[in-house]
């Protein structure tokens, strides 16, 4: 049994957790290709946020 959560964050929190739960395994199949496409997709997004935080850094 779950447990009711009455603050608005808490209840933010539970719907991301269910939301992630969710989708947490793929529905559909993906080709190698496309998987490769996402993963550099994925690390250029994580290159461009560690850009931002040096340049924030360094502008401190």
């Amino acid at each position: 049994m779950r447990w009711k959560v009455t603050n608005p964050l808490g209840r933010a929190i539970a719907k991301i957790r269910e939301i992630n739960r969710r989708y947490s395994k793929p529905r559909i199949k993906l080709s190698r290709g496309t998987r490769i496409a996402l993963l550099s997709l994925r690390l250029y997004l994580l290159f461009l946020i560690a850009l931002l935080l040096y340049r924030l850094i360094t502008f401190l």
